[in-house]
C-alpha cells in the first residue's frame, strides 16, 4: 500500500470515528451497543473499539457512559428527578451500574450529588405550597371588590 492511499484510509476512518462520536452524543440515551455502532460505520466491533480508543483515548462504551454521566449530572442539578428516574432518562439500564460509573466519574454516588448541588426545597410546607398554587377556575375567582367613595 502506497503512502497515499495509507493517509486517505486514515483519513476515512477518523471520519467515520467521528461519525460514531457524533452519534453517540447525539443519540446517548437510546440503547447503544459497540456493535450496532460498528454497523452504522461498516467496522467490526474489535476495529471501532481499537480505533476509536487509539483517537480518543477511551473506548467507545466508556465514551457513551461518560456522556451520559454529564448529561445525569445536569438532570440531578435540577433536583425535580429522582436518582432511579435520572438513571432511565439518560438511558442506562441498570441502577446499580449507573451509580457505580457515575461514583466512578464525579466522586460521590448521584443521590449526594443531588443533595448537595439541587435547589434548596421551599421553605413553605408543601400542604401550603399546594393551596396556594392551586389553579382557580373563573367562575371560583373572587368578584370585583366595591369602590369607596
Amino acid at each position: 500500500m502506497s503512502s497515499r492511499s495509507a493517509d486517505d484510509q486514515r483519513l476515512r476512518d477518523l471520519a467515520r470515528l467521528r461519525r460514531v462520536r457524533d452519534r453517540i452524543d447525539r443519540d446517548y440515551a437510546k440503547p447503544l451497543d459497540v456493535e450496532a455502532l460498528a454497523r452504522g460505520a461498516n467496522m467490526s466491533a474489535g476495529h471501532l473499539s481499537r480505533q476509536f480508543r487509539q483517537a480518543y483515548g477511551e473506548s467507545p462504551y466508556s465514551y457513551l457512559m461518560t456522556r451520559r454521566i454529564e448529561r445525569a449530572m445536569a438532570l440531578l442539578r435540577r433536583g425535580d428527578l429522582s436518582v432511579t428516574e435520572v438513571c432511565f432518562t439518560v438511558g442506562c439500564s441498570s441502577l446499580g451500574t449507573f451509580s457505580t460509573r457515575f461514583t466512578e466519574l464525579v466522586g460521590v454516588p448521584p443521590s449526594a450529588y443531588r443533595a448537595r448541588h439541587a435547589p434548596a426545597a421551599p421553605e413553605m410546607p408543601t400542604c401550603l405550597t399546594k393551596q396556594v398554587t392551586r389553579p382557580v377556575r373563573n367562575r371560583e375567582a373572587p368578584g370585583p371588590q366595591p369602590q369607596l367613595a
